[in-house]
């Protein structure tokens, strides 16, 4: 604790009050009481924390963004606030990028940047929405071969999402030089189950990489089922054998 001379504190007066009491000695002042922040004082704090807490779990338990903001009359980005910006991802910077999916999946964090990728780049919120029916178990990205992956989507009759030829085509030549040009993609994002993937998000992007020759992509897997997740590494272990993996 550092030492100060009490003449270069007080004034004069005071200091003749002080020395009636003590004199030539050290003394020790405590802290007087710590000012109150905005708020505290009428309970309007901790009313917007329980608030904030009940959204973020409702959010976890299924509710969409648009739900939250009907029940709480907030607007939708006061919502997505709430529920993606925590004080564990202050930190983190999202982008629509390889490199921002593996920062929020070092931090733990994995889920929150799907359903923000899903939310606005992806444009896919039911996708996001159904994500959160129940609890999953997300890898993070690893590199997989692009054979394992097929189309869903694309102009293609047998398409499960059929999608107009010249826009199908329009979209795809875009993207490959934008994978050319920066590789730090977003991976694609791909369910196992019964023993198969399913392509979510990223089926012009698998054909960008065909038609470019890519032989590997960096990929989010995700599965429902604990039987599954471990007939997946049974499989195809040795792809995600330094990958974190979170159950949300």
């Amino acid at each position: 604790m550092a030492y100060r001379n009490a003449q270069e504190i007080f004034p004069e007066g005071l200091l003749k009050q002080i020395q009636r009491y003590v004199s030539g000695e050290t003394i020790y002042i405590p802290a007087g009481e710590e000012r109150k922040a905005w708020g505290e004082t009428s309970g309007y704090q901790r009313y917007i924390r329980e608030r904030n807490e009940e959204i973020r779990s409702a959010f976890a338990k299924g509710l969409s963004i648009e739900e939250l903001m009907d029940k709480y009359a907030l607007s939708y980005d006061s919502i997505k606030r709430i529920v993606y910006n925590r004080r564990e991802t202050a930190m983190l910077k999202y982008s629509a990028t390889l490199s921002s999916a593996k920062a929020y999946a070092d931090a733990g964090k994995l889920d929150a940047w799907i359903h923000l990728y899903l939310n606005e780049e992806g444009r896919n919120i039911p996708f996001s929405d159904g994500l959160k029916l129940f609890d999953r178990y997300y890898f993070s990205p690893a590199e997989f071969p692009v054979s394992l992956f097929k189309r869903c989507a694309g102009p293609e009759p047998e398409m499960k999402y059929r999608i107009d030829k010249d826009w199908w085509e329009q979209r795809v030549a875009g993207l490959e030089k934008s994978i050319q040009s920066d590789p730090d993609m977003p991976p694609l994002i791909v369910h196992y189950t019964d023993g198969e993937f399913e392509l979510n998000d990223g089926n012009h992007r698998l054909q960008a990489y065909e038609n470019l020759g890519i032989e590997k992509a960096w990929v989010i897997i995700w599965i429902t089922e604990e039987a599954e997740r471990d007939d997946f590494m049974n499989k195809y272990g040795e792809y995600v054998k330094n990958c974190k993996v979170i159950r949300r």
